[in-house]
């Protein structure tokens, strides 16, 4: 039989002859009273209300205690302050922080904590497509997705000449059995195939997808209904789309050719790539040579593989030696050779879509993109758009408040650590709440410029 071990009060070894004890009484204290940053963001953007618009609420209101904006933002709040478990929420349900960003310090019912518990916010992130007797919520994936796009257009506030989206497939590993796992060679795992599309370090598109699929399944159409949408609002804008080789498809390059998206992919090298290239590697082989470092080359020519594609496309081939061994690497592209020439292309334009990685880690690593353990794929795709909400919370913090100070490049995580994560004592009076935060804070400057920046930012939008 398990006992109690858990005791009230910690015993130290003692400082300058005084006992030091520590115990988790000390009433309205938290560990995260730079939250009130997001709470700002929020308010910036209107975000998390317009998300919960995204539901449908059949609840009895008289039974109601949570609205489905409090849960909303509640989740998406945890999950930037780092805590990604529902289970959290049964202590977090009493933290005053939390309670002000989500607008509720008070229950309405004397048996109820001011926010809600892991039952119903697992009930949130059970909603169907339809209501029904056991499911009162229920989310619209359209809408959310839309409110994803719609976020990005609203970020700028003149259109741009050029944007470029940047498409990624990765892996979601899965330890249980979750509907739609599969086993994925490349990954060697049971995972789920998510598909992002990323402006920069605006997230656009974050779709979960089996993993028993091609990995550029799906990505026309998101293509499409995003373009679609960002035309409406930019309608001069041009639009270049790049990815790796998972993405060099007949199909996707002919719907960008007939829409007027340019594209920039990665091609897989095969060996007739290889023999038309093998000219330039001679040459950067025998320089290497010569020179002792590596050398690369670069040729443009026209190609088209022999059964898959319809038309030849322009290719840019590295040829490059380094370590004593070949490397060589293609692109394909529908821009011209009078437009851009193929080395800058390839190190310019195409290497930089690299970043996107880092984007994605910040997702899975830093914001929980990959706690998909609910048992069906619905579930997990709302998990996933909470996580990338998150995301968009955070960054509207580093676009808008830390322009101009020294986390202005920094990550979700770092953003959290250094501004986030702050000791405060929160006194609640009927005058007014104060959040009493530690002298000690290190970052004390850039929190003063968000929270101007972002009050600012906030005043020019109300008065526009």
């Amino acid at each position: 039989m398990q006992t109690e071990c858990t005791p009230e009060v910690f015993v130290f070894p003692p400082v300058e002859g005084r006992p030091v004890v520590a115990a988790f009484d000390g009433g309205s204290i938290t560990s995260d009273g730079g939250a009130v940053l997001l709470g700002a963001a929020d308010r910036r953007m209107d975000m998390t209300r317009r998300l919960a618009e995204c539901f449908h609420d059949t609840r009895n209101p008289v039974l109601t205690e949570h609205s489905v904006e409090t849960l909303v933002k509640q989740r998406i709040v945890g999950i930037a302050l780092g805590y990604e478990d529902l289970n959290d929420h049964d202590q977090l349900r009493h933290d005053p922080i939390l309670a002000t960003l989500s607008g509720k310090l008070t229950p309405t019912r004397s048996d109820c904590a001011p926010l809600a518990g892991k039952s119903t916010l697992n009930r949130l992130e059970l909603s169907k497509s339809e209501p029904d007797r056991y499911h009162k919520i229920s989310a619209d994936g359209a809408a959310i997705e839309e409110l994803l796009v719609g976020l990005f257009l609203e970020a700028h506030r003149s259109p741009p000449q050029e944007i470029i989206l940047d498409l990624d497939a990765t892996d979601d590993p899965l330890h249980g059995d979750q509907e739609g796992k599969f086993f994925h060679g490349h990954y060697d795992c049971y995972c789920y195939l998510p598909l992002y599309i990323f402006c920069g370090r605006h997230l656009l598109v974050a779709k979960l997808r089996r993993s028993n699929i091609d990995g550029s399944a799906g990505a026309e159409e998101e293509l499409e209904r995003i373009i679609a949408q960002i035309r409406q609002r930019w309608p001069k804008v041009r639009i270049v789309v790049r990815g790796d080789s998972g993405f060099a498809r007949n199909d996707l390059m002919t719907w960008c050719e007939v829409n007027q998206v340019d594209y920039v992919f990665g091609l897989a090298r095969n060996s007739r790539l290889e023999a038309i290239l093998k000219p330039s590697m001679t040459q950067a082989a025998n320089e290497a040579k010569r020179t002792g470092r590596p050398a690369r080359r670069f040729r443009n020519f026209t190609y088209s593989t022999l059964d898959s594609w319809d038309r030849e496309r322009r290719v840019i081939g590295k040829a490059e030696w380094t370590n004593d061994a070949p490397n060589p690497r293609f692109i394909v592209t529908s821009l011209s050779k009078q437009e851009v020439r193929g080395r800058y292309l390839y190190e310019r334009i195409y290497c930089a879509r690299g970043d996107m990685e880092n984007r994605i880690k910040e997702c899975q690593l830093e914001l929980f993109a990959d706690r998909t353990s609910a048992a069906t794929m619905r579930a997990n795709q709302l998990r996933l758009w909470f996580a990338s909400f998150a995301y968009v919370l955070i960054c509207a913090v580093r676009r808008v408040g830390l322009v101009g100070t020294k986390l202005a490049q920094a990550t979700c995580g770092t953003i959290r650590l250094k501004l986030l994560k702050i000791g405060a004592l929160v006194k609640l009076s009927a005058r007014r709440i104060k959040i009493a935060m530690t002298s000690a804070c290190p970052d004390q400057e850039e929190f003063a410029r968000a929270f101007q920046a972002l009050s600012d930012a906030t005043a020019e939008t109300a008065a526009g």
